[in-house]
């Protein structure tokens, strides 16, 4: 039985993987567990870690920086690979007022934080930002204050500062999900809001201003457009549609037209349009009829072809010149779920699903060159992921002179790989790396770096967090947390509500997504009957992700 003993309180790299096996798998257990319907997923590994720290175990501390600060570097850069297309387009229209108000909660967080910290003197600056990370329910802010104080003080001296730090950030977690939901359902009372009629008002704003791809039949029955060309047509017509097929009247032939082919009376077309561009197309061309296309006895067939060959990446559809390469017409692209008008100056990337109709051998001629290998996009692209690592790591160590702090900032493993995944996510195909990854790699990957990183964090903390968390000190913490938590939220929904009228599905999304937490995600969706909270939530993460790493830095270098 010696080798058992060895094995749990050895000092092995045996010893290492089984202790954080152990940590990760009873973590993942417990998070599944709901109460009042809600699940902390993967944090329980955070507070299995400080159990198990607590009651003995000890990893070697290199074994553990090494695999706590390789874990964070997955974890970010797979969220900043995730947000990064959508990053900068974020701020357009109604994200601007989004990202806005996800500022100012922000930016109150810090404000409350600074008042206590100044007003009370009884917390460190590294316990602060603790609390402030755990009360927001933001981890990789904790792991970016770390890695500054690292970078800033070496290993040995921010080892303690980084475990009091952790600890502020268990003790802060848990009454911060709390606080979060809790807001939520104050407003709702406090501005008597019906989630019922909220829910219709989004549904019946989206079908007035929904932007995917309507397919309309027309009968041409205008004779100023009688013998123009299909060019001629897109001169005529300033939008964005495609002409998928065309019936001739005169022989009754259903055709794939090309730029040349001229549009003749009581033709019938098929045509990809905006739905809000419908009106235009009434005027211009005729009426519109009900017709089955499938029921006409034509060689021509429409076939989704998923772009996988990776000099395509970047290209434009017209680029392609499926017309009069091919004798093809492209008429949607969906790309990670989302219906997209084929326009000519809509750039591909690999993953793309891009519809096309004509006759079969033509579309498989494009196939064959497309890739449309759903196999090779199932591959995991470790060069992109390693690659990107390398340049955020070298981001990350570049010193940064910022007035008024006595040593440069740097951005570190934290902001490094975060800049560069969102980087990449938004602009890698122009410089054809590929940056497709499976929804479901990129999961496993942000949930893999994330239970390392927070194993790691409950096993370094583990040995003082009980003779710390429970006791006066402890409580008071807690109480920094849900104060920093309820009050800027409070404060900017009743704001968002009462001023801005903002919808509630929307408004829960924005204080889900301002303090990135899926539990109150969660609880927002069950809450709302679609995906309001989910679509307000995708757009702040991003900026709020990128503020919440880069302002912890700062804030932990400003005042240590």
């Amino acid at each position: 039985m010696d080798w058992i003993i060895e094995l749990i309180t050895g000092n092995s790299v045996a010893h290492a993987i089984f202790i954080y096996s152990f940590v990760i798998a009873i973590g993942m257990a417990l998070g599944k567990i709901k109460i009042f319907g809600i699940s902390l997923g993967s944090i329980f590994v955070l507070f299995v870690g400080l159990a198990v720290g607590h009651f003995g175990a000890v990893i070697d501390p290199n074994i553990l920086k090494f695999i706590q600060e390789f874990g964070l570097i997955l974890f970010i850069f797979s969220i900043g690979l995730q947000v990064g297309p959508s990053f900068f387009s974020s701020f357009k229209e109604g994200g601007l007022l989004l990202n806005g108000l996800a500022l100012a909660i922000i930016g109150l967080n810090i404000v409350v934080a600074l008042a206590i910290y100044y007003c009370t003197g009884d917390v460190k600056p590294n316990e602060i930002v603790g609390i402030l990370s755990g009360s927001v329910t933001n981890t990789p802010g904790l792991g970016a204050a770390q890695q500054s104080l690292i970078e800033t003080l070496g290993g040995e001296a921010a080892r303690p500062l980084n475990e009091s730090m952790s600890m502020g950030y268990a003790a802060a977690y848990p009454l911060g999900v709390v606080g979060i939901i809790l807001s939520m359902i104050l407003v709702k009372v406090i501005f008597k809001v019906n989630v019922e009629s909220d829910s219709k008002a989004v549904e019946e704003d989206r079908e007035q201003s929904l932007l995917k791809p309507h397919v309309v039949t027309y009968e041409v029955t205008n004779r100023l457009i009688y013998d123009c060309t299909v060019e001629r047509m897109h001169g005529i017509i300033d939008r964005n549609f495609v002409i998928s097929r065309i019936k001739k009247h005169a022989t009754g032939e259903v055709i794939v037209p090309k730029a040349d082919t001229k549009i003749e009376d009581h033709d019938l077309l098929r045509i990809v349009i905006s739905v809000q561009d419908e009106e235009v197309f009434d005027a211009v061309i005729g009426h519109k009829v009900e017709m089955d296309w499938k029921m006409e006895q034509t060689p021509v067939v429409s076939r989704r072809i998923v772009v996988t060959n990776n000099a395509y990446s970047g290209k434009k559809i017209g680029q392609l010149r499926l017309p009069k390469g091919y004798g093809l017409n492209a008429t949607r692209v969906n790309r990670a779920g989302v219906e997209l008008l084929a326009s000519a100056n809509l750039s591909l990337q690999v993953g793309d699903r891009i519809t096309v109709v004509g006759q079969l051998d033509d579309i498989n001629r494009l196939a064959s060159n497309l890739g449309n290998s759903v196999k090779r996009l199932n591959q995991p692209n470790m060069f992109m992921m390693f690659i990107g690592i390398f340049v955020g790591i070298l981001i990350g160590s570049i010193p940064i002179a910022i007035p008024g702090m006595t040593v440069p900032m740097k951005l570190g493993l934290a902001g490094g790989p975060l800049i560069a995944a969102i980087c990449l996510g938004r602009w890698g195909y122009k410089i054809k790396i590929v940056t497709y990854t499976s929804s479901s790699a990129n999961l496993m990957l942000r949930e893999l770096g994330m239970c390392l990183f927070l194993a790691s964090v409950g096993l370094a903390a583990g040995g003082k967090f009980g003779v710390t968390v429970f006791t006066a000190t402890g409580a008071r913490w807690v109480l920094y947390g849900f104060i920093i938590t309820f009050i800027p939220l409070m404060i900017v929904a009743s704001l968002a509500r009462g001023k801005f009228k903002m919808n509630y599905g929307t408004l829960m999304g924005l204080i889900s997504g301002s303090t990135t937490d899926p539990p109150a995600l969660a609880y927002a969706n069950k809450t709302f009957n679609n995906d309001a909270p989910a679509v307000a939530y995708s757009t702040v993460y991003p900026l709020t992700m990128f503020m919440r790493v880069i302002t912890a830095q700062i804030l932990i270098l400003v005042l240590a």
